[in-house]
């Protein structure tokens, strides 16, 4: 039979049961506790993410919004009134802005009706 370190032969069945118990009471505390820093780690980088996101969505809107400004400005010049030339590039901008978010809309309406139908079984 091997030999077994540690004075195990000495102790009864219930005190290594019950030193076992605590081992992994500490084995299951030390895994959550490890869980949340992860968990924390990888909120931190999404949040940082996240700004770096807004961000840069941020400063392209207003780029966009300076082209927009300079197509107005050109199309004044080429000799339409200023008031025209601003109501023809919002419309542009506003259906070009429809046309691009109708297909989403009209995927989430389906969906939902999917789900009402789901449900109605």
């Amino acid at each position: 039979m091997p030999e077994v370190t540690g004075g195990t032969e000495d102790r009864s069945l219930g005190e290594l049961f019950g030193e076992l118990a605590r081992e992994i009471t500490t084995l299951f505390r030390q895994e959550i506790a490890l869980a949340r820093t992860e968990m924390s780690a990888k909120a931190a980088h999404a949040a940082r993410n996240a700004g770096m996101l807004l961000a840069g969505g941020a400063v392209a809107y207003a780029g966009l919004l300076a082209i927009l400004a300079a197509v107005i400005i050109l199309i004044a010049q080429a000799g339409m009134s200023l008031w025209a030339a601003a109501l023809l590039v919002g419309v542009v901008v506003a259906g070009a802005g429809g046309f691009l978010a109708f297909p989403g809309s009209a995927r989430s309406r389906m969906r939902a009706w999917r789900r009402k139908r789901r449900w109605r079984r």
